[in-house]
């Protein structure tokens, strides 16, 4: 499972920390954030990353405990570029604000249609080739968008970042999960929740669907809502890993329990069901 940082902020570092800490302690590895994580906060561009700076200052051993994944590629106002010098220019910005030599996964984080791939996979390259980063990925890409990015890079593209969840199943059927298994590529599962809505306590529409499969599921196991929800999408062939998006440290403790989730063929069908909003064929 992975922890994400969209919401991470403010200037408690005794909060951030703890925050840090509990992601690993229920088992959490990749902790994923970007530069552009702040702004919908209220708080400057770059500020989730300063903010694990902050805590990677004081506590320096967090570091070499998670694989450290960020993203970038959105410039305020433009809104996407994913140029060269500017892709250059964002990851040493990156590695100042969080204090670190190196980023375990450097993801695009959305496709900017007026960078060449040629030009993008040459930017990414020297920058390995440094030392800056260690793998690339990509965050919201079709299929085919990653195929013209693969194409142009000396060395296998790690992941793929989609939005999917028992909500949001697109990346069953627009071939994103499909073309990780035939490549081999990790999948980050951002918003796994369906942005709060399967967590919600009167979910409407479909959602509330869903939550009824969910919570019959959690009942027979013990589990909670969000644990079976996880679990729903790590039981995938591809092994998705699911981003937990809590800023809180019980909410985060939960998620764990989706490490203890055994889900049937049959439930797993049901869910998906619920999600489709009509049978199966």
């Amino acid at each position: 499972m992975a922890w994400g940082m969209w919401r991470f902020r403010g200037d408690d570092l005794a909060a951030a920390t703890a925050l840090v800490e509990t992601a690993l302690e229920i088992g959490v590895t990749l902790f994923d954030t970007a530069d552009i994580y702040g702004p919908d906060n209220g708080e400057p561009f770059g500020a989730a990353e300063a903010l694990l700076g902050q805590v990677f200052a004081q506590s320096p051993a967090l570091r070499d405990r998670m694989v450290l994944a960020t993203k970038g590629g959105i410039e305020m106002g433009t809104p996407y570029n994913s140029g060269a010098a500017y892709i250059t220019i964002a990851v040493e910005a990156s590695l100042r604000r969080m204090g670190v030599e190196r980023i375990d996964l450097y993801q695009i984080h959305r496709p900017d249609h007026l960078a060449h791939p040629a030009e993008l996979a040459g930017a990414l390259a020297k920058l390995r080739d440094a030392g800056k980063i260690a793998e690339v990925g990509v965050s919201n890409h079709t299929p085919a968008q990653v195929a013209a990015l693969a194409a142009h890079l000396p060395f296998p593209l790690a992941t793929v970042q989609p939005e999917f969840s028992p909500l949001t199943i697109d990346p069953l059927y627009d071939g994103v999960l499909d073309q990780a298994l035939e490549l081999g590529l990790g999948v980050l599962a951002w918003s796994p929740l369906a942005g709060g809505r399967l967590a919600a306590a009167a979910p409407e529409g479909r959602a509330a669907e869903v939550t009824q499969v969910l919570d019959d599921i959690a009942r027979d196991q013990g589990v909670t809502r969000s644990a079976v929800a996880y679990a729903w999408i790590m039981a995938h062939p591809a092994k998705p890993i699911p981003i937990i998006g809590s800023q809180q440290v019980d909410r985060i403790r939960e998620a764990g329990q989706a490490l203890t989730v055994t889900l049937t063929r049959t439930e797993w069908y049901r869910i998906l069901t619920a999600a489709r909003g009509t049978p199966l064929p």
